[in-house]
């Protein structure tokens, strides 16, 4: 199929699946209790389904299954699938296979056992599956079988109002707008963790301490374990900022080692340290989330010293037809100074999500400025249409361009050139009911100077469309 015809064909059908809901959003209230699916299906808690009158869903008698009389021990199920279709016309502007589009498939299943208030055990198991893509599937398209999470959990309560909880086993971790630490959502397989997790909760205060390791995706049943290469540690906390009218802060400090990691300049170990903050407000009519982070340590005989500042400020006018959000998203990320010196400026995002400017993933957040104005618009409550255009350019030309896995993808001693390139995006997101959810999305990266002088350079056109359930 050509990608004419994908494009027609994946935008008209799109169309025909949002046309109904212009006109029936709104009906079909969830019922009282139910607070949405989370991103991390472990932040789920179904014991309000001990109230038989809130139990108005097909899947509510499996997300709370009693064990004792009471109530108090409880077992709830749950899963998600996600069918999703890619096309790329010349990937990697051009250096990688041409494709004619491919399947990616995800599946989840989970349980979730409450012991009580203090004790709890969660499984999920997770299936990722690839076909049709030309060169295979990237590392993190396929995934046969395998233990996704495994966590015991142990609470105390401090007071009535105050936790202490020790999680300890595989596991998810995603902190503020996942810049840094995520779950890797975007790619069909997402990232976890194995380790130990101190969380204390007391009203709107959230404090994390962690120390983990990657688990490493393979691609066979049951062969996934921890990369013993790396290593995470730190802590997050999240607390109220009354200075500004609902306004939140972020503090965290956060440690990676990597045995072997790869920059421009060459390969050597890494130990890293990073310090950040952010402030952030997701209430309209102005929401903003700001952050800046700065990095030191050592890479082989060499120091770092990297650092980045993001923004993301969005105004809403509920007055205006559609609703606009209209925002505009502005970040700068270290390069390295000096490819010939051993220290490194390059900045590490650690383990960022992987759809980090698109779901195309074709840059990732190391050694880039980019200016990213953005438009909202929701036709109805359900369905959303976001524009945006977003230009790229190199924060140090001494360095090359990375993506999403520290990866490089171009080197920058071929080209003196800053600018590499833009890229204009539109969205569709329509979550047809509780359960089911659909979305479509085309870009098209314009090559700039630095892409085409380090070669190929051809402009980049992506497709992708998914439908996901979950219960």
């Amino acid at each position: 199929m050509k990608f004419s015809q994908a494009l027609w064909a994946i935008i008209t059908g799109g169309l025909l699946l949002a046309f109904p809901v212009l006109s029936s959003a709104g009906s079909g209230k969830s019922p009282d209790g139910f607070q949405g699916y989370a991103l991390n299906r472990a932040d789920e808690d179904y014991g309000y389904l001990r109230d038989p009158a809130l139990r108005a869903d097909i899947w509510d008698p499996v997300k709370y299954i009693p064990l004792n009389r009471t109530g108090s021990w409880y077992l709830s199920l749950g899963g998600e699938a996600r069918e999703r279709y890619e096309y790329f016309n010349h990937p990697n502007w051009g250096k990688d296979p041409q494709d004619s589009g491919y399947f990616l498939q995800r599946y989840f299943l989970h349980g979730d056992l409450r012991m009580g208030e203090n004790i709890r055990f969660f499984s999920q198991f997770q299936s990722s599956l690839e076909n049709g893509r030309k060169g295979g599937p990237r590392p993190a398209d396929r995934d046969e079988l395998d233990l996704h999470q495994a966590f015991l959990d142990l609470k105390l309560n401090l007071t009535d109002a105050a936790s202490l909880t020790l999680r300890s086993g595989r596991q998810e971790l995603a902190y503020g707008s996942q810049r840094i630490i995520s779950v890797r959502e975007g790619p069909n397989v997402r990232q976890s963790f194995d380790g130990f997790r101190l969380m204390y909760r007391s009203g709107e205060v959230r404090i994390d301490g962690f120390a983990a390791k990657p688990v490493q995706t393979k691609r066979q049943v049951f062969d996934d374990g921890p990369d013993n290469t790396k290593a995470l540690w730190g802590a997050y906390a999240v607390l109220p900022f009354p200075l500004l009218p609902g306004g939140n802060m972020d503090l965290y400090y956060m440690g990676v080692y990597r045995g072997k990691a790869g920059f421009d300049q060459g390969a050597a170990r890494e130990t890293r340290h990073s310090v950040g903050a952010r402030l952030w407000r997701t209430a309209a009519p102005l929401d903003y989330n700001f952050e800046a982070l700065y990095q030191w340590g050592s890479f082989g005989t060499g120091t770092i010293q990297a650092w980045t500042v993001a923004s993301d400020t969005g105004y809403t006018v509920s007055s205006l037809p559609l609703r606009p959000r209209f925002g505009l998203r502005a970040d700068i990320a270290s390069g390295d100074d000096d490819p010939a010196s051993h220290d490194l400026q390059t900045f590490n995002p650690l383990f960022p999500k992987g759809a980090y400017f698109s779901e195309a993933g074709l840059i990732g957040p190391a050694n880039f400025i980019d200016l990213n104005p953005c438009i909202d618009l929701h036709p109805a409550d359900h369905l959303t249409l976001i524009f945006d255009w977003d230009f790229f350019w190199r924060e140090s030309t001494h360095d090359g361009l990375y993506n999403n896995a520290v990866a490089l993808v171009r080197s920058g001693r071929t080209s003196d050139a800053g600018y590499i390139g833009s890229m204009s995006q539109g969205q569709l997101l329509w979550s047809i009911d509780r359960h089911l959810s659909f979305a479509v999305i085309y870009g098209h990266f314009f090559a700039g100077r630095f892409i085409k002088e380090s070669g190929p350079g051809e402009d980049v056109d992506y497709l992708s469309t998914w439908l996901t359930y979950k219960f």
